[in-house]
This record gives structure tokens, C-alpha cells and sequence, in this order.
């Protein structure tokens, strides 16, 4: 599996060239998410050159782990990518595609991801234990009442009012 995709744009034929293949998952850094790879970006490309410009055109999939923001469970889900386009101009012989293809599939990830969205759909339902409203009153998830909470009101009953007088 590659971790780059590097093209040499003065091998590319006229009428275009197709590249298919993996791009390693490590280059899908989400050291900061709870989102991560499940297996490698695949691609299947059409790469044209342009005078000084170079057309990218294909698919892209990558298979990914999110966790519900519902459930909090782990599921699968797929990223497609059905018709990917990309224009770039070209500055030098050589273009690394691979920070392109990881763009693309990222602005794709769920903003909000759920277990019912998944390769294999789940039940995505909260758990009513932890709704507040017609919360189940035989649970074992303990609630407060109003007069057993701490009341952050009860600091200012020590308070005088206004400044004490000479």
C-alpha cells in the first residue's frame, strides 16, 4: 500500500492515463478524533494533462469507524466518493495526489455521525433512562429533586442588603 500517489506528468499520455489502487490508511491522520480508518482510501482515477494543467477525475471509498452521537456505539460506515474532479496546475514534473484524495473523503466524513447510518444499520435510539423528559420513574439512574439539589442561590442569602451604615 502506497502513501503517496506521486505522478510524473511527463509520462502521461495525451489522451490520459487510469491509476487504481490503495492509499495507506496512516495518511488519514485522525490522531485528534474519535473517527478512524478502517482500511485503506481506494481510488480508481483518469488523469489527463492539459498544457500546464493536470484533470484528475474518478472515484474514491474509504471505510471508516465513527461513534454515535446518539449511543455512543462504534459502527462501520463507508465514504464514497462517486465522481470526484479535480483541477491543478501544474508547477513542476511531479504531483502527490494523496493530500487531494484525503481532502476530499474528510469534507465527506457525517458532521453528526449515527449508528442507523451505518454499512449495517442499527437502532439508533438515546436511551430514555437519560432523557429528562418522561424519564421512567423505576430506573436506576439517580435524579435529584429541586430540594435536594444544591441551590447556587443560598451564597447570597449571607448578603446584607446595602453597605453596612457608620
Amino acid at each position: 500500500m502506497d502513501k503517496n500517489i506521486t505522478i510524473d506528468t511527463t509520462t502521461l499520455p495525451e489522451e490520459g492515463k487510469f491509476f487504481s489502487g490503495d492509499l495507506d490508511s496512516v495518511t488519514i491522520d485522525l490522531s485528534n478524533s474519535d473517527s478512524s480508518a478502517a482500511g485503506p482510501l481506494e481510488y480508481d482515477l483518469h488523469l489527463q494533462k492539459f498544457d500546464s494543467e493536470l484533470l484528475v477525475r474518478g472515484s474514491l471509498s474509504l471505510k471508516m469507524i465513527f461513534t454515535c452521537v446518539r449511543t455512543l456505539q462504534r459502527f462501520e460506515q463507508t465514504i464514497h466518493v462517486k465522481s470526484f474532479d479535480l483541477s491543478i496546475e501544474l508547477t513542476g514534473d511531479q504531483v502527490d495526489l494523496a493530500d487531494h484524495l484525503r481532502e476530499e473523503v474528510v469534507i465527506r466524513f457525517p458532521d453528526y455521525p449515527r449508528c442507523d447510518e451505518a454499512d449495517l444499520p442499527m437502532t439508533c435510539e438515546v436511551d430514555s433512562r437519560y432523557l429528562a423528559v418522561d424519564k421512567p420513574s423505576g430506573d436506576d439512574v439517580k435524579t435529584h429533586s429541586r430540594d435536594e439539589a444544591p441551590n447556587p442561590w443560598d451564597a447570597l442569602d449571607g448578603i446584607q442588603n446595602g453597605p453596612p451604615k457608620s
